[in-house]
């Protein structure tokens, strides 16, 4: 058996978003989460963005492996799927619950086992993997670190972390068995680093939950949360404020709902039946009885806080006294978003309360200091940053050489590098295509850059249609056709139909009856005018139909 693991990050690397990593060995490899990251503005049309899993095609995958249930490292799983033979997919009890939920929108529900990871058993051997689950405090219950053994060394692989002292669910960090996995040696520590640049550490979840305690009971007005859908945790503690503030609680949004059912089925939330109320009986309650947990805390198009903003929601209207609190921070690239809505909250009248003015949010990331202890705990020889923008992983790996791991044995690495563990010690020995694939609509993939290119064409400049008919008896009859550009300026309008005229008749002339190349004349010439005349290069499509 091969005594070298090659680590290859496919996502999650130089980036905040879509975290996948496969561990192989031995002609057999395993995938550690499979995420989605959000669209940016640019991403026109895009709904999410998937890592590409063409490296994994002529693969053989034992399973993968689940840190826990945020969609960054669930949501490409039944794309995958679709793609790759999985038999086994592991996780623990509400990871596989919520990812059980997803699988089943998609048809897949029976297309792979599902294993339960469980903390507190005995090691599960997967090939040439030995595979250990460490309980790590997050922003969602249920997460795991998992200790890779393989003949080549043993491989810590934190997932999203923090120490939290405090947590809701009482399911601390385990530094014991950190400690204890250090004592063993571990060669190779794959880290979270988003949050390596902030010093300090970052606070308990419990500190929301007195957020809650202390602006829910004070306000008239109805009182809508907004957070991620799989922040079981904040839910809790809202609806706990909530029932005992006496108002009634509604959930709107739909993977909202669908994880708040998974997770009171398996107890990871308490709600009394009597409650939870139904969004079309808002009518018959109080403002101030109301308190409405929904989606769209990133700013989400279609989701149901944005809808709302627009008074676009069927159920519910936001007016003066209402107060509106955001209970998460922006992923990087959806801030404009987010500000755009809390703006159109704000202008309904609704006071907004977010992560710049109250203490309703806490990261639910390791800061420096955390990842200074977890670093001591282990005594990793060897540091492979991920989990973040190249600045973040750059700053964990500062931290790891502070700690006195050598600079030659921390990695810093982009999504594709090849990352060989061996007795030798840890490098970049390759590269593979590890690029995205884009999910617009039923689409999977068939999205490209041209496209998206051509689609941030139209957005700046709009798009000029000229139809071009010819006539056996020669005349040229030009039809224009415009979105977005000069559609009112008859003037211009006038000279393009001319132009079109002259060129197609100068063609004809010489005999030049080809259509594609009377199409690409057309193009360079108009869009010559076009440029001279308002200094715009709108997509210009040529059509030219002989009749």
């Amino acid at each position: 058996m091969s005594d070298v693991l090659r680590v290859i990050p496919l996502g999650g690397l130089g980036e905040v978003g879509k975290n996948m990593t496969v561990y192989e060995i031995g002609g057999e490899c395993i995938v550690v989460d499979a995420g989605m990251a959000f669209p940016r503005d640019e991403h026109l049309g895009v709904d999410v963005i998937l890592p590409d899993f063409g490296y994994l095609r002529d693969k053989r995958v034992r399973a993968v492996v689940l840190t826990h249930a945020h969609e960054d490292h669930v949501g490409a799983l039944p794309f995958l799927m679709r793609e790759i033979t999985v038999n086994e997919i592991w996780g623990t009890r509400l990871t596989l619950g919520l990812v059980k939920s997803k699988l089943d929108e998609h048809g897949l529900l029976r297309a792979a086992e599902l294993q339960e990871a469980d903390p507190d058993g005995a090691p599960v051997q997967l090939g040439p993997f030995r595979l250990e689950f460490i309980r790590m405090a997050h922003s969602i219950p249920d997460c795991v670190g998992i200790a890779i053994g393989t003949t080549a060394g043993l491989v810590f692989h934190t997932g999203d972390w923090k120490l939290d002292h405090t947590p809701v669910d009482g399911l601390r960090t385990d530094v014991g068995r950190l400690a204890e996995l250090g004592n063993r040696g571990v060669d190779l520590l794959c880290g979270d680093s988003t949050n390596a640049e902030r010093p300090g550490f970052t606070r308990s979840e419990r500190v929301v939950g007195e957020a809650f305690r202390q602006i829910i009971p004070t306000r008239s007005g109805r009182i809508l949360v907004s957070s991620f859908a799989s922040n079981i945790h904040r839910m809790q503690q809202a609806i706990e404020v909530g029932v005992d503030s006496g108002r009634k609680i509604v959930v709107i949004g739909r993977s909202m709902k669908r994880n708040m059912n998974v997770a009171r089925n398996l107890g990871y939330v308490e709600v009394p039946e009597d409650a939870l109320v139904k969004p079309a009986q808002l009518d018959e309650i109080p403002a101030h009885q109301q308190l409405i947990l929904c989606t769209g805390s990133q700013g989400e198009p279609l989701s149901a806080l944005t809808r709302i903003a627009y008074n676009d929601h069927p159920a519910i209207k936001v007016e003066r006294g209402d107060t509106v609190i955001m209970s998460s921070r922006p992923v990087p690239g959806n801030e404009l978003r987010v500000h755009d809505t809390i703006n159109r909250l704000t202008r309904n009248g609704a006071e907004v309360l977010h992560e710049e003015n109250a203490d309703v949010h806490v990261s639910g990331h390791a800061r420096a200091e955390e990842l200074r202890t977890l670093l001591s705990l282990i005594r990793p020889k060897a540091v492979l940053p991920i989990h973040g923008e190249y600045r973040m992983q750059s700053a964990h790996a500062r931290l790891a050489q502070d700690a006195g791991v050598p600079a030659n044995s921390i990695v810093i690495a982009e999504n594709g590098d090849v990352v060989e563990l061996s007795s030798t010690g840890v490098r970049i020995v390759d590269k593979i295509e590890a690029g995205v694939t884009y999910v617009d609509g039923l689409g999977v993939g068939d999205i490209t850059d041209v496209a998206l290119r051509d689609r941030r064409h139209m957005s700046e400049d709009g798009v000029l249609i000229v139809v071009t008919t010819l006539a056996d008896n020669g005349s040229v009859a030009p039809e224009l056709i415009s979105r977005g550009f000069a559609e009112n300026d008859d003037e211009l309008f006038s000279e393009m139909r001319d132009e079109v005229r002259d060129i197609v008749r100068e063609l004809l002339a010489d005999d030049m009856r080809e259509i594609k190349l009377m199409q690409e004349h057309i193009h360079d010439g108009l869009g010559q005018l076009i440029y001279d005349r308002t200094r715009r290069r709108p997509m210009i499509l040529p059509v030219v139909i002989e009749v």
